[in-house]
């Protein structure tokens, strides 16, 4: 009998044990999603009053057409806002402190590429040296395979929509025979384009201590691709099938690495029509993004938002935030006129 209520005792102590850390770790998941839902909920609460409120920007900037729009609570802490039809910066928060620009790389090397193809149908083979370091350093790909026969218009939409850097490797090699001579090439334009914080080391944004920008010339630069048609039309693109190949008989579909993260595309008064993701450690959570709102163009790059591939797109978040206030500023000022 004492056996058996000893026994008895020595379960309930158990039950006891397993029902304290059941409640423990059920008060922690509590715990860490209520903190999650502050987040969210205080991010939402300073977008919606950050339209009402005037920029403190901390950089010395010339005086700005509109000082209304509040960059400094979004998540990304570099960013830039360009109206595209006077090519004006309505505003900014360290626009010109050095950034890290991952994978916005690609539109300077999309750019030079472009305007140094001849024949956007001519077929390249691909070899194992377009591969061999990419797998090393686990960087992303669009889906080719080393032996595979390509045109340079499939390697552009790869390049720009899923980000592949052996599409980049490719097009450096056709242009210049080289990734470091196609660099002087993007390094060139970079001067040209006035980005004079810029400093290029690669074509596909790999990070590397030396290659670096800032979201105000990474803004310049994609100010300048967008006039072109062809680059355009990638950049804007949500997706792109490439036609039968020798290793792929049912082709492939690229998606766009931005339009992939986005539940809606809609802002107040228009849409995001266009952008170009960017992720590395050290670069964090980087967009370069076109919307049309009310009629006008705006463009919005941002750059080092915490998190990754597997957290919420708090760059997408950042750019909605961004547009939706464009969007609702433009009702306020209608509101006003009449």
């Amino acid at each position: 009998m004492n056996k058996k209520t000893s026994r008895t005792k020595l379960e309930n102590k158990k039950r006891k044990v397993l029902l304290y850390i059941f409640i423990l770790t059920t008060l922690t998941a509590l715990i860490l999603i209520a903190k999650e839902l502050r987040t969210v909920i205080d991010y939402q609460k300073n977008s919606f009053f950050s339209i009402f409120e005037k920029t403190n920007t901390k950089e010395s900037m010339p005086p700005q057409s509109s000082d209304s729009i509040d960059l400094t609570h979004l998540y990304s802490p570099y960013s830039v806002l360009v109206d595209l039809s006077t090519n004006q910066t309505l505003a900014q928060n360290k626009s010109q402190s050095k950034i890290y620009p991952a994978s916005l790389t690609k539109i300077m090397t999309a750019i030079i590429a472009i305007e140094n193809i001849e024949n956007l149908n001519e077929e390249m083979l691909l070899t194992e040296k377009h591969f061999e370091t990419l797998y090393e350093r686990d960087a992303s790909m669009a889906g080719f395979l080393p032996g595979e026969k390509v045109t340079l218009k499939d390697l552009l939409y790869g390049t720009l929509l899923p980000s592949g850097a052996e599409c980049c490797l490719a097009l450096a090699d056709q242009i210049a025979m080289s990734e470091s001579k196609f660099v002087n090439l993007m390094n060139s334009k970079a001067k040209e384009l006035g980005m004079n914080n810029t400093l290029f080391c690669n074509s596909t944004g790999l990070h590397n201590a030396n290659h670096y920008s800032t979201v105000e010339d990474m803004a310049k630069l994609l100010q300048y691709a967008l006039k072109n048609k062809e680059f355009r039309a990638i950049f804007t693109s949500r997706q792109y099938s490439i036609s039968a190949t020798n290793l792929h008989p049912e082709g492939l579909t690229f998606y766009s690495t931005m339009f992939s993260s986005m539940n809606d595309t809609r802002v107040v008064g228009g849409n995001i029509i266009g952008g170009k993701t960017g992720y590395t450690d050290e670069g964090g959570l980087c967009l370069a993004s076109l919307a049309q709102i009310n009629g006008k163009e705006y463009i919005f790059v941002s750059a080092k938002a915490k998190g990754d591939h597997q957290t919420q797109p708090y760059h997408i978040l950042d750019a909605n935030n961004v547009y939706n206030q464009v969007g609702s500023l433009n009702v306020l000022n209608d509101s006003n006129l009449k």
